[in-house]
């Protein structure tokens, strides 16, 4: 039986987005999750999501920005499979939102927004891709924003993966199954 919730890993440029891709058709619709938001000030960043949006089928839709939440709740067996790419630009966004980078201790806004994501995936009937960033392998960062970050990534990572049917570590460009 194919797994219907997948999580990708891997660490930066691993192939993690790629490989997730081609998870699922290029000939039939897909709905792409693009969780990063545009920073008209980065024209690094602007040329990475362009860069990302090339590469899409035509018979993708792609949803920038999105609520996570409500497109997985609304994902059935009868839907087009949703991609979501990635969760590391989801979950900054999130930290960004509840204000904890500056915080001693992480609000509860984020473990409840973890939560309903999580809850989401588990009870998503449809065909659901999710692509994230492996942190925890690398060395301890130097400062408590990266700290904060590659904790509360690996927390969700660790999560997603108890409720995903199939879970894959991208390393050096190959897929290794996890589970």
């Amino acid at each position: 039986m194919a797994a219907r919730r997948t999580l990708v890993l891997g660490g930066a440029r691993s192939g993690k987005s790629a490989y997730a891709e081609d998870l699922l058709s290029a000939d039939a619709p897909v709905r792409y999750a693009a969780t990063a938001r545009r920073r008209d000030d980065d024209g690094e960043w602007t040329g990475r999501i362009a860069a990302h949006r090339a590469r899409r089928p035509p018979a993708w839709v792609t949803v920038e920005e999105p609520d996570l939440v409500t497109l997985l709740a609304g994902t059935g067996p009868g839907d087009a499979p949703l991609l979501v790419d990635d969760l590391v630009t989801w979950l900054t966004a999130v930290l960004d939102d509840a204000g904890a980078w500056g915080c001693p201790e992480v609000p509860p806004a984020v473990g409840a927004q973890v939560s309903a994501l999580v809850d989401a995936v588990a009870g998503c009937t449809g065909r659901v891709v999710l692509v994230s960033a492996e942190v925890g392998l690398g060395v301890i960062p130097a400062t408590r924003a990266g700290r904060l970050f590659r904790d509360e990534l690996g927390l969700v990572n660790a999560a997603l993966a108890r409720v995903c049917d199939e879970v894959l570590l991208l390393v050096a460009g190959l897929p290794v199954r996890l589970k």
